[in-house]
């Protein structure tokens, strides 16, 4: 099969809405919450919560749903294609702006329409983080598809993190957020059915056949580097849902003390993550060429040491400060980012190809199903975290219909100010230390393929993993 450019670009297309809902989430979602639809910190932590408990049992059960999926379009494709619409539906019903006085109705709204969101989330995403590994069969291949990929998933983070905020101001705030909501939803929908229809695998296994039971379902944990793969992302996700989730507090509350009536985000917070963001894809070759002579191990650790260095600076920033430093600070951070960010995408096609060693079979569904759940239990716990954080040190939320909060106590903005500056340095240390346990390099990749192709040397390179 031939690894064209046109075939990249397909591929990566979905991942569109992967990269734009998830930050739409992190970024825009708390202060719609918060600022819009008026729920405290506390509702919107236990609404996360709620949800990543129903991700828990839908992400693994849709991985082993699709390794056990079989039609002309084939283990994974079949779910983008027929999820896609879904996706325009669930955007449009996770941003509307439900303006009900019962808190009661108004917190089980938003809750239900969560779950949605995150249902249809499950049912495209978990194949299409199947499909990453068996897009190619080659090592460098999947470094490179996976590249493409990540590129088009920061393209559309600067996308959803600087438009969405113009076009709710361009309407009353009530219009706003619905016409957002349906032109993102849109264009989602379009990404994944591209990927869907355009894009087959290379790698085609049967369809597994087993009565469903809780131990097969969990049983990719038993193999090493899956949990190591699984700890770096985790705490890589964990880091970036803390301090995109807080980013236009810090930036609106802090850097500038100038939010409009609207509650958008001010020029500043929008220039400084499209810096930010811009950066991941312009980094992006530099750890392509990093990966190739050094490892991805290796590149994720340059990229989480400059991360940490450049975080800690957030605590010596003065409020009202020229926004030029934050500008820096954030393209630095942004360079930073690009590498764990892409580190595990690259990992996840040759933690397969070692379960398929160990397993004798690949569980591609199962595993990018607790991929899933992971990014997703990241997200939530660390978001669900924050928020009852600067809850507790006195953050105002705006009861709906109430005017604009234009300022914020002290005590909130330096919770924010911590929680923003420390959280890469606690959780992206804990995945330097994990990487430096992988073992699976392009050479190890080499041998895991040789050993599934002969079965005789599977003893020796198992416990070289193991």
């Amino acid at each position: 099969m031939q690894h064209t450019l046109k075939r990249k670009l397909a591929f990566a297309s979905a991942d569109i809405f992967g990269g734009g809902s998830f930050n739409i989430i992190n970024f825009l979602y708390p202060g719609f919450l918060a600022l819009t639809v008026g729920l405290s910190p506390y509702w919107i932590g236990l609404i996360m919560l709620i949800a990543r408990i129903w991700d828990a049992v839908t992400d693994p059960l849709m991985g082993y749903i699709s390794d056990r999926t079989s039609s002309k379009w084939g283990k994974r494709r079949i779910y983008l294609i027929f999820a896609s619409p879904l996706v325009l539906v669930s955007m449009y019903l996770l941003f509307f702006p439900y303006n009900i006085s019962d808190l009661g109705l108004r917190v089980t709204a938003v809750l239900t329409s969560y779950l949605l969101f995150t249902t249809v989330q499950t049912s495209v995403m978990i194949p299409y983080y199947s499909l990453s590994s068996e897009v190619s069969s080659d090592y460098q291949q999947r470094a490179s598809y996976n590249s493409y990929r990540l590129g088009f998933s920061i393209f559309s983070s600067i996308l959803c993190v600087a438009v969405p905020g113009i076009i709710v101001g361009l309407f009353d705030e009530t219009i706003g957020y619905q016409v957002m909501s349906l032109s993102f939803g849109t264009l989602f929908f379009i990404s994944v059915l591209l990927t869907g229809l355009y894009v087959q695998e290379e790698i085609q296994t049967k369809a597994l056949v087993s009565k469903f039971n809780v131990k097969d379902m969990v049983k990719p944990l038993v193999l090493k580097p899956f949990r190591q793969y699984l700890g770096m992302f985790l705490v890589l996700q964990m880091s970036m849902a803390i301090m995109s989730g807080l980013f236009f507090f810090y930036v609106d509350f802090y850097i500038t003390k100038d939010l409009t009536a609207a509650q958008e985000p001010t020029m500043v917070g929008l220039i400084s993550a499209a810096l930010m963001f811009s950066m991941q894809i312009v980094a992006l070759p530099v750890y392509i060429k990093m990966i190739e002579r050094k490892g991805k191990t290796f590149a994720y650790r340059f990229g989480a040491v400059l991360w940490i260095v450049t975080a800690l600076f957030i605590l010596i920033i003065p409020a009202n400060i020229n926004p030029v430093l934050l500008y820096l600070i954030a393209a630095l951070m942004g360079f930073g980012i690009s590498g764990p960010g892409l580190v595990p995408h690259t990992m996840y096609g040759d933690v397969v190809d070692a379960g398929q060693l160990y397993f004798n079979d690949r569980l591609d569904g199962q595993m990018s199903g607790f991929t899933n759940f992971i990014n997703k239990v990241a997200q939530a716990v660390g978001l669900a975290l924050v928020m009852a954080l600067i809850g507790l040190a006195g953050f105002k939320e705006r009861a709906p219909g109430a005017d604009p909060i234009l300022s914020q106590p002290d005590s909130a903005m330096n919770a924010i100010k911590f929680i923003m500056a420390l959280a890469p340095l606690v959780f992206m240390t804990i995945g330097i230390l994990i990487s430096l346990k992988y073992k699976i390099d392009a050479k190890k990749q080499a041998e895991i393929k040789h050993a599934i192709e002969h079965p005789e040397n599977q003893a020796d390179v198992l416990a070289s993993i193991q």
